[in-house]
Formats: C-alpha cells, structure tokens, sequence
C-alpha cells in the first residue's frame, strides 16, 4: 500500500513541477508578446508624434510665409495711401488757390462790367483794384501762371 501511494505521489509531483514549468514558460511567453506588443505600441505613438511635428512646422512654415505676404501688402498698401494723402493734400491747396483767383478775376471782370474805372487806377465798390487787371494782356498772363505746389515740401511743415 505504501508503495501505489508513494508511487502515486512521485508521479504527481513530478506531474506538478512539470505544470509549473508550462504555467513558467506560458507566462514567459505572455510577457514576451506584451513587451513587444508595448514597444510596438510606442514606436506607433513615437511615429503619430513626429507626424504631428512634421505637421506642426509645416503649418508654422505656411503662417511665416502668410505673414511675411500680408505685411509686405500692407507695406505697399501705407505707401500708396501716403502719395495718396499727399497729393489729395496739394489738389486741395491748388484748389484754394484757384477758388480765390477765381474770386478775383469775378470782381475784376464785375468792376471792368460796371465802368467805374478812374484813369489813374481802377476803383469799385470803393476799393482800388491794381492796374495790371485793368490791362486785358496781363490778365492772359495771370490765367497761364501755373500753381506750383509740391509733395516734398508740404513734409517740412
């Protein structure tokens, strides 16, 4: 009886060691899959990582370039709008000037309508008017004086 029991519990000992050598190597196995299932895992997460860089960059490259686009149009744009001013600057002063000859050359041609010219001058509405008016040549002359403005002085003011 000692015997088929002794035999019996060598066997299962033996039978036992031999399961925990499987459980060993099985659970070997396992951890071996995950780790490269893990490192697998990582590079994946490295890689989308670097894409996402790559990605980052080339859109910061793109913003640069937007950017550097949209000031030089604005440079161009300020400019434009300065020789703009500018020259709406002088129109405007021509335009006074003209306005005022205008003016001038209307009561001249009222005071030469009414004859109330004096010999030694000429006299309207009490007011001597100069003799270069009362002369029909210089007043060709007057009419062909250009108005001379121009951009780069109105700069020093």
């Amino acid at each position: 009886m000692a015997s088929p029991g002794g035999t019996s519990s060598g066997s299962s000992l033996l039978q036992t060691s031999g399961s925990e050598e499987d459980l060993q190597a099985l659970m070997d196995q396992k951890r071996q899959k995950r780790m490269i299932s893990n490192r697998e895992s990582a590079r994946r997460s490295r890689m989308r990582k670097q894409k996402h860089l790559d990605d980052l960059t080339a859109q910061l490259n793109q913003l640069r370039k937007e950017n550097s686009r949209i000031l030089t149009s604005l440079t161009l744009t300020t400019r434009h709008h300065s020789t703009v001013e500018a020259e709406n600057s002088v129109l405007r002063t021509q335009m006074v000037e003209l306005g005022n000859r205008l003016q001038s050359l209307s009561e001249i041609l009222h005071c030469l309508n009414g004859n109330t010219a004096i010999t030694s001058g000429l006299f309207c509405d009490g007011h001597q008017v100069n003799n270069s008016f009362s002369n029909p040549w210089n007043l060709m002359y007057m009419n062909q004086q250009p108005i001379m403005a121009s951009v780069g002085n109105m700069f020093l003011y």
